[in-house]
């Protein structure tokens, strides 16, 4: 098997976001502003921020020749994973390994000058993506004419509408040959015969060729015609990844509201005593998922931070259906734990519920006391046989600590 020409390993991307009123006058928006500029001297003293995940733990690989699709609502964090992977912004967290040279077409006019004519672009943009000028001439004619742009050619191309934009810039990036071209939802700009056109190179570039294309789109259509695989974004994480067909399956069930490791904030009453500060829903090679399939392991990793000693300290985790009837639940059985950060991780060898849409829910307790309880997502359970799945009978459902379970200090 070819080594991966795309390794992503727990990549996050934070941003810090600052929260500022509005005013409505020179006088009040004077004041504000000395105001603003005084705090920031002084660290930020008085001005409100938030973090923002835009990424959080993603991993996944791309072999050679390999069409990804990568899909999810707006604000899932695609195009900030494509301009990690384009050298655009740097990661916060992870690692990302690329094999070979890359070619992004993420917005109208990506590394094109308005001053300059298309012409003087092209070889602007082929410089940039690292081509020789006799590389660039040998290819002039071919991008031309495919852009389908001869008549302006020589014309600034701050004059051209945005579908003359994407025309040229998609002929140079496709034609100059990159080992991997990442194209973003930008193509929706151009007209429905041009998208054809481009959909249809980027097919030959991947198949003729075995160049690698990640593909952005919302036309769920085009993503089933050009790619065979998917990745599935929630929240700045991976939902699930996978064929095109199952991938888009999951989509379109609309599984996708909740990130697969949402964690609450903890109360101020735990603070003081113990909480969860982190879950990861996954398969056994490492990829997160909030879409598993029936008879297949899968593990969840539940972290939690422990501020003083807690007695018979217990984690729980619990499966329940979509009328919230319980199903399944596994727990940590009661220990004593000193101040410090954990990892307990729930192995389980293979699916055992039957088809359908189920909740996970986290539940920490101390002694005889419960500390924390909450539901993480929506869990999507694909196939067409259940291995074990009976109504529940008690409170705590019909399958019982069937989960293998091991909990260590983490640094």
């Amino acid at each position: 098997m070819s080594a991966p020409v795309i390794s992503v390993e727990n990549l996050s991307k934070r941003y810090v976001i600052g929260h500022e009123s509005r005013h409505d006058n020179l006088r009040d928006t004077l004041h504000h502003t000395a105001r603003k500029l005084w705090r920031r001297f002084r660290w930020g003293t008085g001005f409100q921020t938030e973090e923002f995940w835009a990424l959080r733990d993603v991993s996944f690989e791309v072999k050679q020749g390999e069409v990804l699709g990568i899909i999810g609502r707006n604000g899932a964090g695609k195009s900030t994973l494509l301009k990690i992977l384009s050298r655009i912004t740097e990661p916060t967290a992870g690692q990302v390994r690329i094999r070979g040279r890359v070619a992004s077409l993420l917005e109208v006019g990506t590394g094109f000058h308005p001053e300059l004519s298309g012409r003087e672009n092209v070889f602007l943009n082929g410089a940039i993506l690292g081509m020789k000028r006799a590389e660039i001439r040998r290819k002039f004619d071919e991008i031309v004419a495919f852009a389908e742009v001869e008549k302006f050619l020589d014309t600034p191309v701050k004059y051209y509408s945005s579908g003359m934009y994407v025309r040229l810039a998609f002929a140079v990036a496709a034609h100059l040959e990159p080992e991997i071209l990442i194209v973003d939802e930008v193509l929706a700009v151009g007209d429905i015969a041009f998208q054809k056109k481009c959909l249809g190179k980027m097919q030959s570039v991947s198949h003729d060729e075995g160049r690698t294309v990640l593909f952005v789109s919302h036309n769920l259509q085009s993503i089933r015609n050009l790619c065979r695989s998917a990745l599935l974004l929630a929240s700045g994480q991976v939902c699930t990844s996978g064929t095109v067909n199952a991938v888009l399956k999951v989509y379109q069930r609309g599984l996708v509201d909740v990130a697969p490791t949402a964690v609450p904030k903890p109360t101020s009453d735990l603070l003081d005593r113990a909480y969860v500060t982190g879950i990861v829903i996954e398969t056994p090679d490492g990829r997160t998922a909030c879409a598993l399939p029936i008879g297949q392991p899968w593990r969840v990793r539940v972290r939690v931070h422990v501020e003083k000693l807690q007695r018979n300290f217990v984690i729980a985790l619990g499966i329940r259906s979509g009328d919230g009837t319980p199903v399944q639940t596994a727990w940590l059985p009661p220990r004593d734990l000193t101040p410090g950060d954990y990892e307990a991780v729930f192995t389980q060898d293979r699916v055992v519920l039957e088809a359908g849409t189920y909740s996970l829910l986290v539940g920490l307790s101390e002694s005889v006391r419960d500390l924390q309880q909450f539901n993480v997502a929506s869990l999507d359970i694909a196939g067409e046989n259940a291995l074990g799945y009976f109504p529940a009978t008690s409170g705590f459902g019909a399958v019982l600590n069937s989960m293998d379970i091991t909990l260590a200090r983490t640094p």
